[in-house]
Parts: structure tokens; C-alpha cells; sequence
């Protein structure tokens, strides 16, 4: 039976277009994605929208337009950003789909039956930017960091679920690690807020239309971020007694960003706890990024367009630059500067170099075919190769996307040096030594775009097809060293990365 791996983002929200930040996300995911099929297991990925709430009834009346007019055309801008930067989900999930709303009542009827959800009276502190109640001590000269907006008091009756009940057994979940939040100083700052005390947490408005009715009391519509959450379980289908929630229950690995940290990793698992359902893996929690060092924000119209970023310098470039450029989990800087230098140095230089210059010896001295050795490939072991797959599996695992690709670069590197020692343009075809250089440098370039491929799945799709090579891959059998087949026919083709002289 194949290993299962179920991998969530959080759902966007429509009240803007996907910008960077969404992007970076989506991209990290598509990467675990795609390296956990290549270890054979059976992969689930969920994406999709967060479309109810009274920020995005007022977005969509600012255009003259339905809420679910609105909704449906940035929903398909999201889809079309995640086609247009190559990534490959399994289910995108809308929260206005039926079977969603469905779901969201179905388990609030639970909570309520259960005796888990009461009516009360909130008064306090609300933030429409973030569709968020807020504490005190979550302000900043009495605004809201986020939006620099002083949120608005409300006195309504809401109902409530009975978070605080679950305050010492999520604390000794996380603790224990078997609620996981990485990286270690996210799960010290959860345990933090947990020592104040939880209270209990509204789970619904009144007088909010664009919602989901309460299925016990339909003049209050559901909170829209207890909606988005059970998002996770609608998507591989809860309650249908379903072979997909079957197979791919609880979530491996769920990404978010550290602004909503809190309900991921209190009110989610504090609510799967309630349902009897085993509880997510991982919560990763990456961080934010600026823009040329300054914080992305509308005042200032810095967001930046991925896909204008992939179109200047071609997807995989923008893939490879997000998850290379600084550690997954820290703030980071997007800076089209260092993207274009990555794009020159890294791609250019080192990988389309190594890849272009071996390609054209293979056809210049073998006729554009492998060369056969003397010896068999089987009883050549590139150990640097094997201690590369072995390190780059360790960072995979531990979402470290920087250390691997620095792991896959010293391995170009030492290519490329061996190129520089060898010098194979001076050797004699009919000699034992140049079949073996060139043998060694087309199976480490095999190798390499295999590793590569998670990452860039275009450019190393065209690689390993220039070496006559499969990327689809049934087992782990790609990793052993001599796997490349004598005589495969060779293609050189044009530079992978051609230099770019406006850059």
C-alpha cells in the first residue's frame, strides 16, 4: 500500500488579486507536492478561496457587482496565476461551493448537539481588514497593525464555541509536539498566548448575509474564519463517508502564514478535538515577505504580479528564486535585482552552463549518444551523488528548501570543476578516460535535474528529455547511480537560460 501525504494551503481571500505572498506560499506547497510523489507515495494537495464575510459583500459592492460575480472572477484569477506559475493541485476548493456549506453545517449542528456551542452577548473590539476580533494587546496605538485601521466596538449576540475547554489539553498537545508547529519559536509563541488564558470564541454574526447560515438558528450567519477552516475537511470530502477522507485524513503538512497563526493552531485543532478527528501533522508557518525592503501594501502599490515576474524571467526562475533565496519559516525580501542576479549566476552560469557544455561534448565526440564504458555503470558509484540525494532528503523532509538546493549546487559545482580539471576537449576519443568523464557528467546531470525537479519541473522535464530519459518515475530505482542507458540519443538544443540583455 503507497504512503499517503496530504498537503494544505490556506484558502485566499477575494478581496484582492494573488499577489506574491499567495504566490510564495502555493509554490512551497507544489514543491512538497511534487517531491513526495517522487518518493512514490500517494499525494493530495488543496488549494483554493476564502469567499464569505463583510469584506468581501463591501469589495464587491465598490464594483457594482453580485458578491458571487465577484467572487467567481477572482476565484478563477487565483486559478489562473497557480496554471500560469505551474502548479499542479488536486482539488481547488471554493467556500461558496454547496458541498462546502453543506459541511460547515453539518459539523456546527455536531458542535451544537454536542453542547460545545452556546448563545451569548460579545462586546468588544473587531477588524473587518481581518474579519478578526481583537485584543488590546493586539493593537498598536489603538489600530490594527495590519489594515492602520482603529477596529470598531460591537455589542451583538453571537454564539459561541467552548475554546477555553480545550486550553490544557491543546497546551499539553503542543508541548508534546503532537499538535507540531514549526519553526520552534511559532510553537513558543502559541504556548505564550496559551498562559494568558483561553476564553471562548464567537462563531457567528448576526445581520451578515453573505455567509453561511447557522443550521440551528439561520438569522446568524457562520463566522467566516470558523467557515474557512472546515475548508480542510470539505476538500478531500468529510461526511460522505468518503474513500478520499479515508485515505488522506489528517493533513501531513498544513502552510500558513504567521498572521493567522492563532486560529490554525488553537481554534482548528481545539475544533477537530471537539469532532473526534486526529489532528494535523504539521503546521508550518512561514513568514512575510517586503519588497525591496519595504512592507507590501496598497498605500505604497508595491505588491508584486507573479505572473509578471514569470513571464520576464520564465517560471522556474521564480520558482527556484522564492524557495532559494532565504530559509522557509523567516521573513524574507523579494528583490527583482536578486532575482535577476539569481537568474544569471545560479541558472545561467552554473546549472545551464553545466547542462549545455556537457550536452555539446556528448554530440561532438559520441555522435550525440551516451557513451558505452568498458566497464559496467553498475560498478561506478558517484559517492559525492549519493551523499547529495542523502543530505537533500534530510532538508526536504525538514521543509529546508534553501539547504537542499545548496546541496544540489555543490554537486553542479563539482561538476562543473571536474569539467575544469578534466579538460575532456583534450582527450582521445578512443581512449578510456574521456567515455568516462562524459559517462560521469551526463549521470550527474541526470541526477541533478531529478533533484531539481520539484523545483523546476519545466526546465528538468527538458532536461532529462534531451537524455532520453523518463520523468515520470514508479519507484525509487532513478536515485541509483549508472541508470543512464548507453547509447541514448543525445539532444543538444538551445541554451536553457539564455542571458537576458535587458536585465
Amino acid at each position: 500500500m503507497k504512503k499517503k501525504f496530504y498537503i494544505t494551503t490556506p484558502i485566499y481571500y477575494v478581496n484582492d488579486v494573488p499577489h506574491i505572498g499567495h504566490a510564495y506560499t502555493t509554490i512551497a506547497a507544489d514543491v512538497l507536492a511534487r517531491y513526495h510523489k517522487t518518493l512514490g507515495e500517494e499525494v493530495f494537495f488543496l488549494t483554493g478561496t476564502d469567499e464569505h464575510g463583510a469584506k468581501i459583500a463591501q469589495a464587491a459592492a465598490k464594483k457594482n457587482l453580485a458578491p458571487e460575480i465577484f467572487c467567481a472572477a477572482t476565484a478563477d484569477a487565483f486559478k489562473n496565476a497557480w496554471e500560469a506559475l505551474n502548479i499542479k493541485y488536486d482539488r481547488f476548493i471554493r467556500t461558496t461551493e454547496k458541498a462546502h456549506e453543506d459541511t460547515v453545517q453539518n459539523i456546527l449542528q455536531k458542535l451544537f448537539d454536542a453542547g460545545l456551542i452556546y448563545k451569548g452577548e460579545y462586546k468588544g473590539l473587531y477588524c473587518t481588514g481581518c474579519e478578526a476580533i481583537k485584543l488590546p494587546a493586539d493593537l498598536v496605538d489603538g489600530q490594527c497593525p495590519d489594515h492602520l485601521s482603529k477596529p470598531e466596538e460591537v455589542k451583538e449576540e453571537n454564539y459561541f464555541f467552548q475554546l477555553s475547554s480545550f486550553e490544557n489539553n491543546l497546551r499539553e498537545l503542543i508541548e508534546k509536539d503532537e499538535i507540531m508547529i514549526l519553526p520552534a519559536s511559532r510553537k513558543n509563541e502559541i504556548l505564550g498566548f496559551l498562559k494568558l488564558g483561553l476564553t471562548d470564541v464567537s462563531i457567528s454574526r448576526p445581520n451578515q448575509p453573505w455567509g453561511i447560515p447557522l443550521p440551528f438558528d439561520p438569522a446568524q450567519t457562520t463566522y467566516v474564519w470558523i467557515d474557512a477552516l472546515i475548508n480542510y475537511l470539505t476538500g478531500i470530502n468529510f461526511g460522505e463517508k468518503s474513500p478520499v477522507f479515508e485515505k488522506f485524513w489528517p493533513p501531513d503538512i498544513q502552510l500558513l502564514a504567521k498572521d493567522i497563526i492563532k486560529f490554525h493552531t488553537v481554534i482548528w485543532p481545539a475544533m477537530l478535538l471537539a469532532l473526534g478527528l486526529p489532528l494535523p501533522k504539521l503546521i508550518f508557518v512561514h513568514g512575510y515577505f517586503t519588497i525591496d525592503g519595504q512592507k507590501m501594501s496598497k498605500t505604497l502599490g508595491n505588491f508584486v504580479d507573479p505572473i509578471g515576474a514569470a513571464k520576464k524571467f520564465g517560471v522556474d526562475t521564480l520558482r527556484y528564486f522564492l524557495v532559494r533565496e532565504f530559509a522557509f519559516g523567516a521573513d524574507g525580501d523579494y528583490s527583482e535585482k536578486r532575482l535577476a542576479e539569481r537568474f544569471e549566476y545560479d541558472l545561467a552560469n552554473d546549472w545551464g552552463n553545466l547542462v549545455q557544455r556537457t550536452l555539446v561534448m556528448a554530440d561532438k565526440y559520441f555522435v550525440g549518444k551516451v557513451p558505452e564504458l568498458k566497464n559496467s555503470a553498475s560498478n561506478i558509484e558517484n559517492v559525492f551523488a549519493v551523499e547529495t540525494w542523502r543530505a537533500y532528503d534530510i532538508a526536504m523532509q525538514n521543509l529546508q528548501f534553501d539547504k537542499a538546493l545548496d546541496e544540489v549546487w555543490k554537486l553542479i559545482d563539482f561538476a562543473n570543476q571536474k569539467i575544469d580539471e578534466k579538460k575532456p576537449w583534450t582527450l582521445k576519443v578512443e581512449e578510456e578516460e574521456l567515455p568516462e568523464v562524459i559517462y560521469e557528467l551526463l549521470e550527474i546531470i541526470r541526477h541533478i535535474a531529478f533533484m531539481l525537479l520539484p523545483f523546476m519541473p519545466q526546465t528538468s522535464e527538458e532536461i532529462l528529455s534531451r537524455l532520453g530519459v523518463s520523468a515520470n518515475v514508479k519507484d525509487l530505482s532513478f536515485r541509483k547511480w549508472g541508470k543512464l542507458s548507453f547509447g541514448n540519443e543525445i539532444k543538444v538544443g538551445a541554451p536553457l537560460f539564455p542571458r537576458k540583455p535587458n536585465l
